[in-house]
């Protein structure tokens, strides 16, 4: 996403950071971050992102702020793909064969783009939507086995591809999903941990 200034570029990455922990930061959260007293400073900047197309601000949500994936996700760079690829969709709901095959690629703000590990999934289903992870998002993910209760994971169940937060209780582990709709998932078997979510993006 280009047109950024450094500062903008600041603000939507720390949003993406604490929308992918399932905390959207409020406008005061956000000034206090940056050492901002005024909401007005961050307001200004939060205009900035949504007029260019980096950031939906639904008004009236305390936590309504949601980066935006650029609609053309793709771009040649010395005749090479640039960004990190997305290798399919995710079941945020019932668990649903996630699609080796390469979708795209997504281009990242900042230094994220180039951290080694990073791909990203397209997620179906609502079981996560009050961690603000939506139908059709693409959750951006870091590749790792192991994760600390509390972070959202990527898991396979049954060979299936699942996005959920980490839960321990006593010895036993659970992938607890962000809707009361659904149930948690037990940890057991054949399930195993493949990344750790580290942003959404949601294209408009």
């Amino acid at each position: 996403m280009t047109g950024l200034t450094p500062i903008q570029r600041r603000v939507l990455e720390h949003i993406a950071r604490a929308a992918a922990a399932g905390r959207p930061p409020t406008i005061r959260e956000i000034g206090a971050a940056f050492g901002w007293r005024s909401t007005g400073t961050v307001r200004d900047h939060l205009r900035a992102l949504a007029a260019k197309g980096a950031l939906r601000w639904e008004h009236g949500r305390a936590r309504g702020l949601v980066p935006i994936a650029p609609p053309d996700q793709k771009r040649e760079t010395g005749g090479r793909e640039a960004g990190i690829p997305i290798l399919g969709r995710v079941a945020a709901g019932r668990p649903l064969l996630a699609d080796a095959n390469l979708e795209g690629h997504l281009d990242l703000p900042g230094a994220a783009a180039g951290r080694p590990g990073l791909f990203a999934l397209r997620v179906q289903g609502d079981s996560m939507r009050d961690a603000g992870i939506l139908d059709g998002d693409a959750v951006v993910v870091q590749q790792q086995e192991i994760a600390r209760p509390g972070e959202i994971v990527v898991a396979l169940v049954g060979g299936e591809a699942t996005v959920k937060r980490l839960r321990l209780a006593g010895r036993r582990a659970f992938l607890d999903p962000a809707n009361p709709a659904f149930k948690p998932i037990p940890v057991e078997g054949e399930t195993r941990i493949v990344g750790r979510v580290v942003g959404v993006w949601r294209a408009v």
